[in-house]
């Protein structure tokens, strides 16, 4: 009877199929939205966001820039699957975390305030913290100029969707306490300051 092994690669590919539908699934647990910024705030990050994610996962399947640069096979490959896999339950700790506070987009919800325990006292948006840990694993596992163009683009986006973030949310609940917040607590990187 032969055995059928898995790689890092498939690993990571079921990881982010795993996530995304849970994660999707679980937003009927949001509260009801009062307000948001215009679409046009958001276009530039949901297009940068969206492009980045086709390219990561070889959506467009250009292969002459779908060469791997390396195969992780072995422990190093099944390391980076762990990372992923933690930046996933990271992300899933700090939306357990806001509650129904959580939105897909940017928004203030009924009730919207600043949280700032848990996860939210190490890092601003601990949600994009988590992905960016688990993206930079998995473009290490799928080691391809197209993985690598498209978590180049992603990062891109959460930077821009945190800076929209931020600016909404100081406007919306107030510029003292959230710059009070963003004095205290770094945005993306944990004990950076």
């Amino acid at each position: 009877m032969a055995t059928v092994r898995m790689t890092p690669l498939e690993a990571t590919n079921y990881i982010w199929f795993a996530w995304l539908i849970s994660w999707f699934a679980a937003a009927i647990w949001s509260d009801r939205t009062v307000r948001r910024p215009s679409l046009w705030n958001q276009s530039a990050y949901r297009l940068t966001t969206l492009c980045g994610s086709l390219l990561l996962f070889g959506v467009f399947g250009i292969r002459r820039y779908d060469i791997r640069f390396w195969r992780l096979d072995g422990a190093p490959g099944w390391l980076f699957v762990a990372t992923a896999a933690g930046g996933v339950l990271f992300m899933w700790w700090a939306r357990l975390h806001l509650g129904r506070l959580w939105s897909g987009s940017v928004t203030r919800k009924a009730d919207h305030h600043i949280i700032d325990t848990g996860p939210y006292a190490f890092v601003r948006h601990p949600i994009y913290t988590g992905l960016l840990c688990a993206l930079a694993a998995t473009v290490c596992v799928r080691a391809t100029v197209e993985s690598l163009a498209g978590v180049t683009i992603l990062e891109a986006g959460i930077y821009i969707k945190a800076r929209t973030e931020e600016t909404f949310l100081r406007d919306q609940l107030g510029a003292e306490a959230y710059d009070a917040y963003a004095r205290r607590v770094p945005m993306l990187l944990p004990f950076r300051r």
